[in-house]
C-alpha cells in the first residue's frame, strides 16, 4: 500500500465510500456550507487560473419548480427531493475577468475573437472545476448526486438568459439516504485505463 499524504478515513470521505445519492434526507444545506465548499473548489488549478466555472444553487421551492421542466423524467423525483441543486455552468466571457486573475501574461489577448478556443477552454476548465466542487462538497460532509439527464438549453433560458454563462450539469446536495443507492459498479483497473509511456 502506497502512503498518503491524507488519511484513509479522508480518502474514504472523498472517494472510496463516497456514492452518487439519489434520494435525500430532508434536513436542508445551510449556505455557509455551499459557501466553503466554493472557498475550497476554487482553489483547484485552472489553465492560466481562467476559472470560468459559475455556480447557481437552486433551493427554494419556487426555483426547483423552475428547474424542473427542464429534467428527464427519471431526474425529477431525485432533483426535486434533494436540499440543493448545484447547477454546474462555464462562462463564455471568462476571458474578460483575466487581466485581475492571471498577472503574469496578457492573457485576456489569447482568447479575444477566437470563440472555438474560448468555449473548448471555458468547458474543459468549468468540467474540472465542477469536480473540485464535487470533492470540496464531500470534504464539507455533503453527499453529492451529479448527473446529466436534463434540458441544457432550456436551464440556460430560464437561469442564464442574457448572460455569457451555459449549463454543463447538475449536482443534487444534501444528506444522502444511503438505504435506496445501488451496490457500485465496477471500475476500470489500471491496466485497462492507463499506461506508463
Amino acid at each position: 500500500m502506497v502512503d498518503s499524504a491524507v488519511s484513509a478515513e479522508a480518502l474514504d470521505i472523498l472517494f472510496r465510500e463516497a456514492r452518487t445519492h439519489v434520494s435525500w434526507r430532508p434536513e436542508p444545506v445551510p449556505e455557509s456550507v455551499l459557501r466553503a465548499a466554493w472557498d475550497l473548489a476554487k482553489m483547484g488549478p485552472t489553465s492560466a487560473n481562467c476559472s470560468p466555472a459559475r455556480i447557481t444553487f437552486v433551493v427554494s421551492r419556487e426555483a426547483k419548480e423552475r428547474l424542473k421542466p427542464c429534467l428527464m423524467e427519471g431526474n425529477v423525483e431525485k432533483t426535486m427531493t434533494a436540499p440543493a441543486t448545484a447547477i454546474i455552468g462555464y462562462d463564455l466571457a471568462f476571458h474578460d475577468r483575466l487581466p485581475e486573475l492571471y498577472k503574469a501574461a496578457d492573457a485576456r489577448s489569447w482568447f479575444a475573437g477566437n470563440d472555438e478556443l474560448i468555449r473548448s477552454t471555458a468547458f474543459r476548465n468549468g468540467s474540472l472545476q465542477g469536480a473540485y466542487f464535487i470533492l470540496a462538497a464531500r470534504a464539507m460532509g455533503l453527499d453529492c448526486g451529479p448527473m446529466s439527464g436534463f434540458d441544457n438549453a432550456k436551464v440556460d433560458a430560464e437561469f442564464f438568459a442574457g448572460t455569457t454563462i451555459r449549463s454543463n450539469f447538475l449536482c443534487n446536495l444534501g444528506h444522502g439516504d444511503g438505504a435506496r443507492s445501488r451496490p457500485r459498479d465496477w471500475r476500470l483497473p489500471f491496466e485497462e485505463a492507463c499506461k506508463v509511456v
